[in-house]
């Protein structure tokens, strides 16, 4: 973490008078931590108390385990902990972050790694089947998901379907788009027919509901999601191996044995305490009460790795099995305060089991709010006790424990107190708890057996594993005559606590429930309690008051629907909230049947596969570590713009372990520490000013990435602040642009305008997106002895720049420097330029100390310095005609570059060309400009202003659609380009297929029906709507920029016939590897596993593009497929003298005779050149096209919403390797789906920094938010008779993104809906992204309506989005 991205806090626990005692304490216990590591017996006596698990495992060299977030939130580090679990007293197999848990945490039991399960000559069939699955692109998250559903396999080797896609709430994948992984994962589930049936964790499936009688099955119905729950077969039998759970690595024995003594350990910074009894805790808390209690650390790492925060004295309580029983009583559970929150959810089941629906309903609530509580991994390690200790205001628990007044008992060494939960929070992180004292157990009492009613509720920003916005516990408890007793209303995220609503308790009381006076007064009350200001922290005003008053609105029809009263009186739509059903999804296996040849156009899987899934492939900061080598952190900026009065490094140069301190005065020139693509206008070091939070000021250099860290925070920047812009409408105020400017004119659009039967103008506006690759920048910078050579291993898409600037910052040429990838662990443009910022500083301190320098920065880090999509803003005028043709766009179109320029103009451009979308506008005139901001550098991210282009172009066709009152379907039907048309950047359209991809998709999809259908759903339903749309994507391919529309290769053949291939492309994960493995053997003539690429390095190939651009098979697969044309000349005399021999035999022959068998292939893109201004010359290659149908459903009264179904159709010409480019699409499409509903990038107004830094708090697609049905096909069946790529293939990495806006705009035709129900007509413009909160605020029912919060004089948003 750089330092002072969060304020520096003191340390937490100074040593209490008489701690001397503490020592004498624990003078007799044990130091050595003892476990199994895959089957190894493994002791550590000499251990840093500070190393996580996960630091301790790669530090051996177990490198399959990988660091994502360092926070619990992606998955990567997931291992698996086997142990006697003290509370069911069985063998449990737990998912955890290594990343969270302190070694201590597994003295006693088995760590089983990725490594341990299986490689790649004998791999586990989890990793066999995710690999041959497709389940694997990029690979960082692969072992991580490995893990998981290796857990789930030992204690469930048969599981449900709901099983098996609940194990996976705790991982993260930006590549797959999920679908491929759940396919190989549901190969080891036991299928139930119905994703509704209790069996599989849903509430029923309609037979269930209606004991198999009346209304018949839904499956038999015309439904929304007809076959949304048809089982099918999803992979051909033989290509799975068997799973035989029998060959399972066994719990070693001993362990069962394993007697747990109580351990000390560490040093003068800090102290590891385990204590195995409660009496040993309290003597600890006795001594020193500040001691710090860690159960699943799942809060502490974080403080500790972000927020600089210190404890001396850890005390881990995992192992105390008095804390973790329970014990069913006839009136109350008494439940140990460190009971598992996984095993809490079982204990639920035993107590629903015993007392019934009724009286479980407690236990039915705290079962409710786990099921959405994080991930596995963190529920396998948090417990109820850490919920209440740490106190957050959004604990999904803790409104549960106090609505059912449930008692926590406290025990301190002198006694034993009950405290009600009621008055146990005293204010934002405070407790009533004594400091001496622990959370023992908790004694929850059962409800009622008639008239009490208790409910829980939340809502955040994605369903599955996500921190509430608000959450809600609500409890009533009614006389026979419906009067209210008691009642408890109490909210999570309404307040700096949790916090019962006061006011409207008071009311309620005495009140008689079932009169509408009572839910009118209760909803006036409400307001009281929760009068939020615009202003208020945390931001989302009108909505979270909205959520308070809509989840006790929801409650009380809720109740009134068990009491005896007229149904009339009933709001029944409102009571049931929103479940998936266990999703399925189909692919047309057959789609390249036509065209397919030996190897070319096969679907295979990606060659690095089963690679990756046994954690075997090699990343950057997986390679092992080099002699002498020191740890690099960053020292940024915390202002967003301020003059630099002084830097001083003096502190943290005294302090153990740091080596030196790298800045600009390290560099050969001041003219070096400039950097930039194509402008050069960004520093590597900020010298006199800072233009934004997170700029490079210097870097750290110390033995361990500890030391430098700690290092980092201690260096000393003196500011004196400037006024900041932050967002793009500040920007345009401010007239602050850079130069670059750009406009596309087409025909007059004033004569157009004048003859136009309607004009309607409006204002689009769509947000960024962080590319949350799972392997965040890294580079190892190792110098060599002679002439200033350096070899630089750096995660990047762009070797070839790496080389430059890094030689540029070592005073050298280019010769000496050696830039070498061997994949990246996702990379989405985000890699493009932004990595050479951190390999140039890496090179400058290796240069300096001499030594190699490593540094790979963690997600924070990486957030602040590495840019994000461009935001975008858009003012349009469109004219049309009666009948409704597109005659003239004018437009004026924005984009927030960020404090330099990096590749703003080119994405600007590409906007601009996009912005038509598929439709034919005779008059065109767009302008486009660049924002200057006080915000991180925005930069390339797939599909590079392409996206927003065409988001424009829809967001105008669905405006006037409903402005003309026509459906958009048919809006878009008739402006849609015809075959040979052109653009209004004057490029003919060949090979045009969208519309009859259009008329494909609606007929297969039976989207007129199922609109039918969703019409017929929205009038039954008021709080539920439906929506449905189809959008259609042209996406040109080409860099704009000339120059890089060129490639080259080498390719190698040995005696032995296997052949060695090099090209200028970085393998990302997109496949590119495996598809130019595929067009070398096809070319050779050889079997593809004979033809090997290693990596990509500049000194194989020289001068080469970033891979980008959707460009990279085009371009180094021609280059190739030449390089092979020449080798195959050169072969030709030998295969006619030896018509059967085998390249083995063929290659020594020719060697013998002397033949070159090594060849150079290049390739440039021919035909393109456009000329901005004039309008001349061919922009693009040509394009790739695709159409998606899409439909969701949203709650109206919370803003939830779920997509129901996709139907995406591509067009990329004869397809290489369909299972690679499947495997795009659907990534691209969630992605898409993410940047248009729940990624929102926001920045904390006050301080101008990004607030949204890791999964915590930005929120990329799960497991479970990816379509319930989720169709691709690709287009077959035509002629591709213009296309002159190599095998006549399309690019396929960008251009399904966009495709994930049509379930954006699903969810606006849903809300169209959800307004004309309130009798509310006007056009909706609704700002991407469409989250929740917008979703909810964009109805206009009575009650969001009365939650609205505006704006006092002066006062702004808590957050911006810029």
């Amino acid at each position: 973490m750089a330092p002072g991205i969060v304020a520096e806090l003191p340390v937490l626990s100074e040593l209490v008078p008489g701690a001397s005692s503490l020592a004498q304490l624990t003078e007799e216990w044990d130091d050595t931590v003892r476990f199994y590591l895959n089957g190894t017996k493994v002791i550590v006596d000499s251990v840093d108390p500070e190393v996580t698990l996960l630091e301790y495992l790669r530090g051996i060299g177990l490198t399959g385990t990988k660091l994502g977030c360092a926070e619990g939130g992606c998955g990567a580090c997931t291992v698996v902990v086997s142990h006697m679990n003290p509370t069911t007293r069985k063998l449990y197999h737990a998912s955890v972050n290594a990343c969270l848990a302190p070694l201590v945490s597994v003295d006693g039991k088995h760590v089983i790694t990725v490594e341990g399960i299986g490689d790649v000559k004998n791999p586990h069939a989890v990793q066999q089947r995710i690999a041959v699955g497709n389940g694997s692109q990029c690979g960082f998250c692969t072992p991580g998901i490995v893990m998981s559903l290796y857990a789930l396999l030992r204690n469930t080797p048969n599981p449900s379907e709901h099983e098996v896609e609940e194990a996976f709430d705790g991982n993260l994948c930006r590549c797959t788009g999920y679908r491929p992984i759940l396919d190989a994962a549901h190969s080891f589930s036991a299928r139930s027919n119905c994703g509704n049936a209790v069996a599989n964790g849903g509430s029923g499936c309609c037979m269930e509901k209606q004991n198999g009688v009346g209304g018949g099955c839904c499956k038999s119905s015309s439904s929304a999601v007809d076959g949304e729950n048809d089982v099918a077969v999803r992979f051909p039998a033989p290509k799975f191996i068997q799973y035989d759970p029998s060959t399972e690595l066994i719990f070693p024995p001993t362990l069962t044995k394993h007697a747990f003594r109580p351990l000390v350990f560490g040093n003068k910074r800090k102290k590891w305490y385990r204590p195995v009894t409660l009496e040993q805790l309290l003597q600890i808390k006795s001594v020193n009460p500040s001691a710090k209690l860690i159960g699943g650390s799942t809060e502490t790492q974080i403080e500790v790795k972000f927020k600089a925060m210190r404890y001396e004295a850890s005390v881990y309580v995992g192992d105390i099995p008095e804390l973790r029983q329970f014990s069913l009583h006839d009136d109350y559970l008494e439940l140990g305060a460190n009971v598992s929150l996984t095993d809490l959810e079982s204990i639920c089941d035993q107590a629903l089991e015993r007392y019934g629906p009724v009286k479980g309903q407690p236990f039915t609530s705290i079962k409710k709010q786990l099921r959405y509580f994080a991930g596995r991994q963190i529920r396998n390690v948090a417990s109820p006790a850490g919920n209440l200790a740490t106190a957050s205001p959004i604990s999904d628990l803790n409104p549960v424990f106090m609505a059912t007044n449930t008692i926590l008992i406290a025990k301190s060494l002198q006694q034993e107190i009950e405290i009600p939960v009621t008055q146990f929070f005293k204010g934002y992180r405070t407790t009533a708890l004594p400091p001496d004292a622990i959370i023992a157990s908790l004694r929850i009492p059962v409800a009622q057996e008639h008239g009490e009613y208790i409910r829980a509720y939340k809502q955040s920003k994605r369903k599955d594993d996500d921190i509430a916005i608000v959450n809600a516990a609500l409890r009533v408890s009614l006389s026979l005559s419906n009067e209210v007793k008691s009642t408890n209303l109490v909210f999570g995220g309404m307040a700096p606590m949790t916090v019962a609503a006061k006011n409207a308790e008071a009311y309620l009381v005495g009140k008689k429930f079932t009169s509408p006076a009572t839910l009118e007064g209760v909803m006036q009350e409400l307001e009281r309690d929760f009068d939020l200001k615009f202003g208020v922290p945390g931001g989302m005003a009108t909505y979270r008051k909205s959520l308070a008053m809509g989840f006790f609105y929801r409650f009380y029809h809720d109740v009134l629907s068990k009491l005896e009263v007229k149904s009339t009186d009933i709001d029944q739509d409102v009571i049931d909230e929103i479940e998936r059903s266990i999703s399925t999804g189909q692919k047309d296996h057959e789609a390249s049947a036509a065209y397919q040849q030996r190897i070319v156009g096969q679907a295979t899987p990606h060659v690095s596969a089963l690679k990756q899934a046994t954690g075997e492939a090699q990343y950057t900061d997986d390679i092992p570590l080099q002699q002498n080598e020191l740890y690099g952190c960053l020292v940024l900026s915390t202002k967003a713009h301020a003059k630099i009065l002084g830097v001083d490094a003096s502190a943290a140069l005294d302090l153990p372990g740091v080596v030196d301190y790298v800045d600009h005065t390290d560099l050969p020139n001041p003219e070096a520490n400039w950097w930039g693509a194509p402008k050069c206008d960004e520093q590597f070091f900020a010298v006199e000013k800072v233009n934004t939070a997170g700029q490079p000021i210097g870097m750290i250099l110390a033995k361990t990435a500890k030391a430098a860290e700690d290092a980092a925070r201690a260096v000393k920047v003196e500011y004196e602040e400037l006024p900041a812009i932050l967002t793009i409408e500040e920007a345009i105020d401010a007239e602050s642009y850079f130069e670059h400017y750009r406009f596309i004119k087409d025909g007059n659009t004033v004569a157009a305008f004048e003859k136009a039967d309607h004009i309607f103008t409006g204002v689009s506006r769509m947000g960024g997106q962080e590319h949350f690759y799972l392997e965040t920048q890294a580079c190892v910078a190792v110098p060599k002895p002679e002439d200033g050579e350096m070899e630089i291993w750096s995660g990047t898409q762009n070797p070839t720049e790496t080389q430059t600037y890094v030689a540029q910052v070592t005073g050298v040429a280019a010769n000496k420097i050696v830039s070498r990838v061997k994949r990246l662990g996702g990379g989405f443009g985000g890699k493009e330029t932004r990595s050479v910022q951190l390999a140039g500083i890496c090179a400058v301190a290796a240069r300096k100390a001499k030594r190699p320098v490593r540094c790979m920065l963690n997600r924070d880090e990486d957030i602040v310095t590495s840019g994000q999509r461009h935001p975008f803003l858009c003012r349009w005028k469109v004219g049309v005609s009666k009948e409704g043709k597109l005659l003239a766009l004018d437009a004026d179109i924005f984009a927030n570059g960020g404090h330099t320029q990096d590749l703003s103009g080119a994405v600007v451009e590409r906007s601009l060309s996009h912005v038509d979308g598929v439709y034919k506008i005779p008059n065109v005139h767009v302008r486009g400009r660049v924002c200057k901001t006080n915000t991180v550098s925005n930069t390339a991210f797939r599909g590079f202003g392409g996206p927003q282009g065409l988001f424009f172009a829809e967001s105008f066709i669905s405006e006037i659609a409903d402005h003309l009152d026509i459906p958009a379907e048919d809006l878009r039907a008739l402006n849609m380009y015809k075959p040979g048309e052109t653009t209004h950047f004057n490029q003919e359209l060949k090979d045009w297929y969208v519309p009859l991809m259009y008329k494909q998709v609606l007929e297969e999809s039976s989207y007129q029906e199922r609109r039918q259908a969703v019409e017929e759903y929205n009038s039954r339903h008021k709080w539920s709507k439906r929506g449905m749309a189809i959008v259609p994507t042209k996406f040109g391919i080409s860099f704009t920029a000339l120059f890089l529309n060129q490639a080259g290769a080498l390719v190698h053949i040995y005696h032995d016939g296997s052949v060695l291939v090099a090209h200028g492309g970085v393998e990302m994960g997109q496949g590119l590897h495996t598809k130019m493995t595929m067009i070398a053997a096809q070319a050779l003539q050889i079997p593809q596993s004979d033809v090997f690429i290693s990596e990509t390095a500049t000194n194989t190939v020289a001068n080469t593009s970033a891979t980008a651009a959707s460009a990279s098979s085009d371009l180094n697969g021609y280059a190739i497929f030449n390089a092979c044309e020449q080798l195959n000349a050169r072969l030709a005399p030998y295969r006619e003298k030896m018509p059967d021999a085998n390249m083995k035999q063929l290659a020594h022959a020719a060697y013998f005779d002397r033949v070159n068998l090594s060849a150079q292939g290049y390739y440039r893109t021919p035909d393109i050149g456009y000329v901005w201004g004039e309008n001349k010359g061919q922009m693009f290659f040509y394009f790739t096209q695709g159409v998606t149908a899409a439909e969701v459903q949203i709650d109206t009264l919370t803003g939830d919403w779920t997509p129901l179904r996709a139907d995406i159709k591509m067009d990329v010409g004869r397809s290489i390797n369909p299972a690679v480019d499947y495997g795009q699409i659907e990534g691209a499409f969630v992605q898409g789906q993410g940047l248009f509903t729940t990624e929102e990038s926001l920045w904390h107004r006050a301080s101008g920094q990004i607030f949204t830094k890791g999964p915590g708090n930005y929120k990329i697609p799960g497991f479970r938010d990816i379509p319930q049905v989720f169709n691709v096909s690709l287009l077959k069946d035509v002629e591709w008779e213009n296309l002159r790529t190599i095998q006549r293939s399309r690019g396929v990495g960008e251009p399904p993104l966009f495709m994930g806006s049509a379930v954006f705009f699903a969810i606006r035709d849903a809300l169209k809906a959800a307004r004309k129900q309130w009798g509310v007509h006007d056009v909706l413009r609704l700002v991407s992204p469409a989250t929740p909160e917008r979703i909810r605020v964009s109805c206009a029912d009575p009650i969001i309506e009365r939650a609205r919060v505006t704006p006092q004089e002066g006062e702004k948003s808590f957050f911006v989005a810029i």
